[in-house]
């Protein structure tokens, strides 16, 4: 019977230490603690798991006395019954804090662990949108400055050169149609983006006629490698906006487009002198949207080189394409 009784005993002693484990490291780290990652309330939470190990020790401790028998409370503390047993549960909740520390922390860093990994697929899905409505705003900021220029010359040819007119009107609906059908996407195929490109030129050719000289190269291997649309768009669109002529002479804009293997490299140059630009109000705007979107979606894949003198303005860049 004896050996019965202290079988039970010790069955009910672990059932009751497995409870007490369990709902308390189940409360710090399933209730406290993510509510702690939410608010950003570290410190606080801190403070909450000192109170709780000190909790489960004490109740570790009670545990124990009570189904620890009274000669082993003597034994331990002889002298006054009462006395023992107090100095007795003393002892074993200063002894069963480290229990306590081990059962809370391994709850709480699995917790934690678990939690961590979602904030940060959280904070990168947030981090991807944010990076997408950045990029639509850079690249929104082309096409309305585009049709504006290319419109406005439109109309003005109409009372002067009604053929001509035509003409520009419809290089200016291939330019449309690859914005409104082709470059909604993420990337591009390159020799899609190259055709655009040059029906913009060719379309500031046609605005320009022989007040400009305009000189372009383009060497492409393999047309269907991926680019990111519309990004070199702004370099041409301010060669041919800030291009400066000299009196008796043409301005001019040089272009030269490569790609050998996954590298392309695109340099634009035009005539430059402070003194006879054509003023802009919006001055560097394209380059400050090119160097944007260059260091969101190609970083450390880029290279953008400037160089401004006394005569012309140039700029390069290289890409490592998909």
């Amino acid at each position: 019977m004896i050996e019965d009784f202290d079988f039970w005993s010790a069955t009910y002693q672990a059932v009751l230490v497995l409870i007490c484990s369990v709902f308390l490291a189940h409360f710090l780290s399933d209730v406290i603690l993510p509510n702690a990652l939410k608010k950003n309330k570290m410190n606080w939470f801190a403070i909450q798991s000192v109170l709780v190990i000190l909790l489960l020790s004490f109740c570790l401790a009670l545990i124990y006395t009570i189904f620890s028998d009274e000669i082993s409370r003597v034994r331990a503390y002889p002298g006054d019954g009462d006395l023992s047993s107090f100095h007795f549960l003393w002892s074993r909740f200063w002894g069963s804090i480290p229990a306590a520390i081990l059962i809370n922390g391994t709850a709480c860093g699995l917790r934690f662990y678990q939690e961590h990994s979602v904030i940060e697929k959280d904070h990168a899905q947030l981090q991807q949108v944010h990076l997408e409505a950045q990029i639509k705003i850079l690249q929104d900021q082309i096409n309305p400055h585009l049709m504006f220029n290319v419109l406005n010359h439109i109309h003005i040819l109409m009372q002067s050169d009604v053929q001509l007119a035509s003409v520009l009107l419809v290089q200016f609906s291939d330019i449309l149609r690859y914005q409104l059908y082709e470059c909604n996407k993420e990337y591009v195929p390159l020799h899609l983006e190259i055709k655009y490109l040059k029906d913009l030129i060719a379309v500031e050719e046609t605005r320009w006629g022989n007040e400009l000289e305009v000189k372009s190269k383009w060497n492409i291997e393999d047309g269907q490698l991926q680019i990111v649309p519309l990004l070199l768009v702004p370099l041409i669109e301010n060669a041919f906006k800030h291009v400066s002529r000299l009196p008796n002479q043409k301005g001019y804009v040089h272009l030269s487009c490569e790609q050998s293997g996954k590298q392309l490299h695109f340099k634009i140059e035009n005539s430059h002198t402070e003194q006879y630009k054509i003023p802009s109000k919006s001055q560097g705007l394209g380059l400050e949207n090119v160097k944007k979107r260059l260091a969101i979606q190609y970083p450390e894949k880029h290279q953008l080189s400037i160089n401004k003198t006394d005569s012309d303005f140039t700029i390069t860049v290289g890409l490592d394409l998909k």
